[in-house]
């Protein structure tokens, strides 16, 4: 995996005899006083740990259960003893941590709208500085507000919704819920009409907390169609009087709310704790396939879930700096936060638009989030990253030939020293440097999850950003929890070792070819248990079938991925059930596996892999970089606007050449390999319905979206 070099070989040697003396002159002795301290808390070097068993079959058998080497004997279910509860994680932080900084906001100082090329306008913005509530303030303002609700007529088992992007109101707004012990109902800012319809109804809820823009986009308009809702909480503060809503439908700001606290009818008003076992939160996914789902998860299931993550970032402490910008909807983010509420860490809030110097809502010459913030970790799906990876792989691309070759040179004398468990100071200092300040300059952890992330990507990271990805698998259904990788353990591909709130087994599926029995690694269908296993679908029994509890009383979830354990065990995702086609000559093709390998290629930005079993061939659906395929069609002299370049038959066999090349690198077979492709010109977000908050491809809305080419690619028409 590294770059490929075509260098002279002076220039080589000297590069190597510049990093060797540096080394030596300037780092020898904190190598050796970091061995020795390494040495005397038996703790080894980097290189020893990463090469460490880190799971065992708890009864010897290739199937497992296969558990953590630190909970062999017992699962941990707890951070603190007799800290059981959401509301009592966070009574802890504030007691512990009263005048640290908890939630930050960047004030807006100006917004404009600026025109674009193409004639359109977008919304840019200028930040200022991240605002700061205290731990001991953030508590106060949870525990006005539920208050506030309760006053309003919410009550303790009865569910409430939020419709909010992430932001630090959604926090209290959560944390208000807990300490009442209502039952939170979790919707992503990104549903549909129909889907926000579905959730609202099926919990019957009578209060929603939401915002300003939301309620004035989307909510409103279904608002007929959710009889049971009376109450609507907006976080902003204006306006403060809201008309023309339905009859019995009332509509207040947060601040009116908590502020109702201070009346005498509520002032002595008790509240009934939750039970470890109530019901904290709802969460509908975004699921890749049919109606959302709502998951009951309850208090101990998170606390279980924010045990065994903490477990794995190391030194996490009252010293970090968290940067909030994806879902708080979706278990990943919510679980990292919680995570850092329990540790005393700041969290400041950011929005995919706003991330960095050249997110689209930045206006140019100013700063993004990251800079201002300078997080020491972040929370990211691999969509996020594998674009970061592709952007500054264009502008080395784009480098002098003396730039470029010092950046390879680096790079691969990176990757190696890595793989040797040793750091780099130099080549930190003097070549990525400026890569790491697109994260603010500080990150040392970054967490990725939601979908598997690819091993040149991951390793990317690791070299660019001088910080270790720890990659991670769980679902909602488990709260986010299953595995994640050791934060020394530069492995690329894997997912980890379980951690020590959960436990794994495999199963067979013998449909497709998958068997305990395997060799050289047991492979199968992905068991998780744990006391992180959640309860089940909220009034769906045909559904919960996917779960059941073993003799021990072991909660378990089959999770439909497919995966490998390694000897040290590390568990390894290969593939996906509901991925596998079976093409009309008997081949199985994994549509998960085919875009894997492919979302590599630089003129990709996204694919979708398709094949009917009634069909000899597999097809795509492919987003494409624009930067590289208007290259390539100016190579080809193809000429049009964006969106004819996209419906272009010459373009399209242009790209298709491109992508075979790809995949007979990656070494994909031949019947794996899309014959025909159909390429978008407009991006899959989550605001198109085309792909979850997490990125990961709806494959049955891309099919109807792309019906008339799935015809027209087998020659239908």
């Amino acid at each position: 995996m590294k770059l490929k070099e075509d260098l002279n070989p002076v220039l080589l040697l000297l590069f190597q005899v510049t990093v060797w003396l540096y080394s030596v002159l300037a780092f020898l002795p904190s190598y050796l006083f970091s061995s020795v301290s390494e040495s005397d808390a038996g703790l080894g070097s980097e290189q020893e740990r990463a090469q460490r068993l880190k799971a065992r079959s708890v009864t010897g058998r290739p199937a497992g259960p296969y558990r953590a080497m630190g909970a062999t004997k017992r699962l941990v279910s707890s951070l603190h003893p007799g800290v059981d509860t959401l509301d009592k994680v966070f009574e802890d932080a504030s007691r512990r941590f009263p005048d640290r900084d908890c939630l930050g906001t960047r004030e807006v100082v100006m917004e404009e709208d600026e025109r674009q090329s193409n004639g359109k306008f977008f919304k840019k913005v200028i930040l200022g500085q991240y605002r700061w509530l205290s731990y001991a303030e953030t508590h106060r303002a949870a525990a006005c507000f539920g208050i506030g609700l309760a006053a309003l007529g919410q009550r303790a088992h009865n569910n409430i919704a939020i419709f909010c992007e992430t932001r630090a109101e959604w926090v209290i707004a959560a944390q208000a819920c807990f300490m009442q012990n209502f039952p939170l109902v979790t919707l992503y800012s990104t549903l549909g009409g129909p889907a926000i319809t579905h959730g609202l109804n099926e919990t019957e809820v009578s209060h929603i907390i939401t915002s300003r823009e939301l309620l004035e986009t989307r909510l409103k308009f279904i608002l007929l169609e959710v009889p049971r809702l009376q109450h609507i909480i907006v976080v902003d503060d204006t306006p403060t009087e809201w008309h023309g809503y339905p009859r019995g439908i009332s509509v207040h700001n947060m601040a009116t709310v908590q502020g109702l606290r201070t009346k005498p009818e509520n002032v002595c008003q008790g509240h009934k704790q939750p039970m470890p076992s109530d019901i904290a939160v709802i969460m509908y996914t975004s699921g890749s396939t049919g109606i959302p789902k709502g998951v009951m998860i309850s208090h101990s299931n998170i606390i279980a879930g924010i045990t065994g993550m903490a477990e794995r970032i190391p030194n996490l402490g009252e010293n970090d700096t968290y940067i909030g910008y994806l879902p708080l909807a979706h278990v990943l983010e919510l679980s990292a936060e919680l995570v850092c509420v329990a540790h005393g860490c700041r969290i400041g809030y950011s929005s995919p638009q706003t991330l960095a110097d050249q997110s689209t809502k930045i206006k140019k010459g100013s700063k993004g989030d990251t800079s201002v913030l300078q997080p020491t970790l972040m929370a990211a799906v691999p969509e996020i990253m594998d674009r970061i990876y592709k952007n500054v792989m264009t502008k080395v691309e784009e480098m002098s030939s003396a730039q470029r070759t010092l950046f390879t040179l680096a790079y691969n004398y990176k990757l190696e020293q890595l793989s040797q468990g040793r750091s780099t100071p130099l080549c930190d200092n003097l070549v990525f440097k400026k890569v790491r300040s697109l994260l603010g300059g500080k990150t040392r952890v970054l967490l990725s999850g939601g979908a598997p992330l690819s091993a040149a990507t991951q390793r990317f990271i690791n070299v660019c950003f001088c910080c270790p990805v720890g990659q991670g698998y769980g679902l909602t259904e488990t709260c986010g929890a299953g595995t994640i990788s050791e934060m020394w353990d530069y492995s690329t591909g894997r997912v980890g070792g379980p951690l020590i709130c959960s436990e794994i087994k495999l199963k067979d599926w013998v449909e497709g070819g998958y068997h305990i029995t395997d060799t050289p690694t047991p492979r199968g269908e992905i068991l998780i248990g744990g006391p992180n296993v959640t309860m089940g679908y909220y009034k769906n029994e045909a559904k919960n079938q996917d779960f059941f509890v073993d003799e021990n009383g072991q909660r378990w979830f089959c999770t439909g991925d497919i995966g490998e354990v390694h000897p040290d065990g590390c568990l390894k995702i290969i593939d996906r059930k509901k991925d596998l086609v079976k093409l009309q000559a008997g081949e199985y093709v994994s549509l998960g596996k085919v875009e894997a390998m492919l979302k590599n290629c630089p003129l990709i930005d996204n694919i979708c892999a398709y094949a009917n079993s009634d069909e000899m061939y597999v097809i795509g659906f492919v987003v494409p970089n624009q930067k590289h395929l208007l290259s390539l069609a100016e190579q080809y002299l193809i000429r049009g606007s964006w969106e004819e370049l996209c419906d272009n038959a010459a373009m399209e066999e242009v790209v298709l050449q491109v992508i075979t090349e790809a995949a007979l690198s990656a070494q994909l077979e031949r019947f794996e390999i899309p014959r025909k492709i159909r390429l978008s010109p407009d991006p899959w977000t989550p605001e198109t319905g085309l792909v979850t908050e997490a990125f990961k491809l709806k494959r049955q809305q891309l099919k109807s979206k792309y019906q008339d080419d799935i015809e027209r690619m087998y020659g239908g028409k």
